[in-house]
């Protein structure tokens, strides 16, 4: 079957760790079969032409509505501000391409309503590119946890922190900047695919604003209804240490680094190492949701298994719920 043309959209610097991961994919054994590096998209016709001739990528084009014209492309990842995502994602399924949509999926949970709908419409796939959920990592963790080596689960901790202030999509509201949004999402994730969609029966958080007034710093307490609590923070302020802890009966289990798990702990009761696991090594991270994306593409799926639209669906709205507790509406909300 012929290789999954893939385009991107939009030419920032997400968009370029994603060209430098088709480019590696297209040049490795086990996915050459699999994806095409094809075309990017940008709205300037000179930095489409030089980001494609910087990656090799065979064509460019200086506005969306030409790439997504392009009866060569079948699959369009969308990397640009969260406010874009929904617009773009419906306008490339309309043309017939599969989308996938760099996190977070939009930027809220009506606009994500609206885009599955329109997957469901034009039978395209529409997926969310949050990268953790498609990595092996998860499923190392998983086996941890079911073997019963720390015991029961009763407290999960993860945090995920870059100052990043001096970007401006980072800080604009219009742009749905903030915290949450951008790094927020991983540990609401790394929290939720532990706990495997189990319902939540209450919601403490806060944040600390921006000058802009966007959320600078948040914290989040879940309290779900099978006694776990979990907490979580995120900021654009500040270094921390990205971990993510789940404490259990019988001892505690460590990863380092919630946005991309590089190695994973397990500690008995007495804080003993009892048992460490190293992440398989990867290409750039990005390449395990690009195979999920096509594989889903050529089975005509309009969802991954690893990311279901009704997990996208939650998520958008619990982050809705902690928007609306701390008073945090867009321009374009209003």
């Amino acid at each position: 079957m012929a290789r999954i043309r893939v385009a991107i959209l939009g030419a920032g610097r997400i968009a370029q760790h994603m060209a430098d991961t088709l480019v590696k994919m297209a040049a490795d054994s086990r996915y050459a079969d699999l994806v095409e590096p094809y075309a990017v998209a940008a709205r300037d016709a000179g930095r489409a032409a030089d980001f494609a001739a910087k990656y090799g990528f065979p064509v460019s084009y200086g506005s969306y509505e030409e790439l997504v014209a392009d009866p060569n492309v079948d699959l369009v990842y969308i990397a640009t501000p969260h406010n874009l995502h929904a617009e773009q994602a419906i306008l490339c399924m309309k043309a017939g391409k599969g989308v996938l949509v760099e996190k977070a999926f939009g930027a809220n949970a009506a606009q994500a309503r609206k885009m599955i709908s329109v997957s469901k419409e034009t039978g395209m796939l529409c997926t969310e590119a949050i990268w953790t959920r498609y990595m092996p990592s998860r499923a190392i963790i998983d086996k941890i946890l079911t073997s019963g080596a720390i015991g029961e689960i009763q407290a999960i901790d993860a945090n995920l922190c870059y100052p990043t202030t001096a970007k401006a999509r980072i800080t604009d509201p219009a742009l749905a900047g903030g915290a949450l949004l951008d790094v927020g999402v991983y540990p609401i994730n790394f929290i939720d695919m532990i706990m495997h969609n189990a319902p939540i029966a209450r919601i403490e958080s806060s944040m600390r604003a921006y000058e802009t007034g966007v959320d600078a710093h948040n914290s989040m307490t879940f309290y779900y209804e099978n006694g776990v609590m979990a907490t979580a923070q995120s900021s654009i302020l500040c270094h921390s240490d990205r971990m993510g802890s789940v404490w259990g009966t019988d001892g505690y289990m460590a990863c380092q680094n919630i946005n991309n798990v590089e190695a994973i702990d397990v500690y008995d009761g007495n804080h003993a190492v009892v048992a460490h696991y190293d992440v398989p090594s990867q290409l750039t991270g990005y390449e395990y949701e690009v195979a999920a994306a096509a594989q889903a593409v050529i089975d005509g799926r309009i969802e991954c298994e690893e990311m279901p639209h009704a997990d996208t669906l939650r998520i958008m709205e619990l982050m809705d719920s902690l928007r609306n507790d701390w008073g945090l509406a867009y321009p374009f909300e209003r």
